[in-house]
């Protein structure tokens, strides 16, 4: 079976073929880098990081790249408020984005920044302008002219017809039907950062970014461009009106969305209370592979609703994977196969890769994935896997993980980093340092554990839940086993 995937231009799932041979080149949106990521930004980054995975198990050579938005209306405001250069003020979020993408399993793309760009984006605009497409503002910004691309709203499937010819839109992003003349170019304004280039002092509109970074990395004309759901409108659409407009040529040719989620059945946001960064739930004692695991148990173009209590039970299913690893690994079997125990084998990766050539869905391959393992434990009761099985059933877990990365390593040392995050960020003022250099070095005394669960159990019961919370997370980040019993807490040692 070929890989089939949903193309959000022609709204057909399609067969997958890229340009050029077995060579796909991928570009996908990545964050702009003016507060930490959310649950909501590594679904869409997880999804791709998968993509990707899954296209390079498949025997294809993979070119991703990423951006970096080091650049945008909020970083000036943001940077400007907090008296700092914009390199400053997004050097912080950058970090925090790498460390948070590692810890959660995501490979590292190519990454390109817009600052690393900024006299080719020029040029860019310069070359629009004297196509007509583009114009000059009295204040020395340049807008891209709408009404010379006609085909502009295919990706969003939204109809301009009736838009105003002229009027304009300066900021980078907004909302639903406001079809007009978007920045490519924006004038300085007292106290902004800017460039001097070829075309004036300013600096780059966001929708630019992309078109001169993508085209830079991968050519005028490449295979699949990723992102949000969120960005299908304007960012995507406005990428795609200069850079055809620029080229003469198609973009992309498969545009790849991945849908926001729910958090406990409703949409995610700071005045619910419900909005969490990756690091808010490690801080809770969530391990990164729970939450990557949960966050790839629904395909991608449908709603995930993500619940703590789906989390707790993606803890389980993590868990229970591993324990049969090590059952396989650890086991004594006797000599010989089993011919059942052979073909549920191949079966399984036969069906997870089926399932995942049908646009990518994740679900039915974990589906696959825990028949055989249940499958497998009962046979393993009943002496009926024999040694020549054992490397069958190990392989088809870890073409699961190649694509999923939910297995391997361990969670505790990617965690050591929490108690900085949380003062840091003041969610925990007064951890001591000598707990933090304890954590990160992993030498914690008997002493120091009975103190640190004592503060914990305090700040419980005086419902300080933050900071109880934070010290769980620092103790079970210092390799700590903290249970709850009847008779009060109890400890041990991984």
């Amino acid at each position: 079976m070929a890989f089939r995937l949903y193309n959000t231009m022609s709204s057909q799932v399609e067969e997958f073929h890229p340009l050029r041979n077995r060579e796909v080149r991928m570009y996908a949106c990545g964050p702009t880098v003016y507060d930490y990521g959310h649950i909501g930004n590594f679904r869409t980054f997880i999804a791709v990081d998968m993509l990707q995975r899954f296209l390079r198990q498949s025997g294809y050579t993979v070119r991703y790249v990423m951006n970096i938005t080091d650049v945008d209306d909020k970083i000036i405001r943001n940077a400007a408020r907090d008296g700092v250069s914009v390199q400053q003020y997004t050097a912080k979020y950058e970090k925090a984005f790498l460390e948070d993408s590692a810890m959660i399993g995501i490979e590292q793309p190519t990454l390109v920044r817009a600052t690393e760009h900024i006299a080719q984006m020029a040029d860019f605009v310069a070359k629009l302008v004297k196509r007509g497409i583009a114009y000059r503002t009295d204040d020395g910004s340049y807008y891209f002219r709408i009404a010379s691309f006609p085909r502009y709203g295919r990706l969003s499937k939204k109809d301009f017809g009736g838009m105003l010819d002229g009027a304009r839109v300066d900021v980078d992003e907004y909302d639903k039907d406001s079809a007009r003349d978007f920045a490519l170019w924006k004038a300085p304004k007292p106290g902004e950062a800017s460039w001097e280039t070829s075309i004036g002092p300013g600096r780059p509109g966001w929708h630019l970014e992309c078109s001169v970074m993508s085209m830079a990395e991968l050519g005028e004309s490449f295979d699949v461009h990723a992102g949000g759901e969120d960005l299908i409108f304007p960012h995507h659409e406005n990428e795609i009106a200069q850079s055809e407009s620029f080229t003469g040529k198609p973009f992309a040719h498969f545009w790849f969305h991945v849908r926001f989620l729910l958090v406990e059945g409703e949409k995610m946001s700071k005045s619910l209370g419900n909005f969490y960064t990756l690091r808010d739930l490690v801080l809770k004692g969530h391990k990164p592979s729970s939450i990557r695991y949960l966050l790839t148990s629904v395909p991608y173009r449908n709603q995930l609703n993500f619940t703590f209590d789906g989390l707790k039970q993606a803890a389980v299913s993590v868990e229970r994977l591993r324990n049969f690893r090590q059952r396989l690994a650890a086991g004594s079997f006797p000599s010989g196969s089993c011919l059942e125990m052979q073909s549920l084998a191949a079966e399984t990766v036969d069906r997870m890769k089926s399932a995942l050539d049908d646009d990518l869905n994740t679900a039915q391959a974990h589906a696959a994935l825990f028949e055989m393992v249940r499958r497998a434990n009962a046979a393993f009761d009943a002496n009926g896997i024999k040694q020549d099985d054992v490397p069958l059933l190990l392989a088809a877990l870890e073409k699961f993980d190649e694509i999923f990365a939910v297995l391997k390593g361990n969670d505790v040392p990617q965690m050591k980093q929490v108690s900085d995050w949380a003062s840091t960020e003041g969610r925990k003022k007064d951890i001591s340092l000598e707990l933090r250099e304890a954590v990160q070095s992993g030498q914690l005394s008997d002493a120091d554990i009975e103190k640190k669960i004592a503060e914990m159990v305090a700040a419980r019961n005086g419902r300080n839940f933050k900071f109880s919370d934070a010290l769980r997370a620092e103790l079970t980040a210092a390799g700590i086993v903290i249970e709850n019993t009847k008779d009060g807490v109890r400890w041990r040692r991984k």
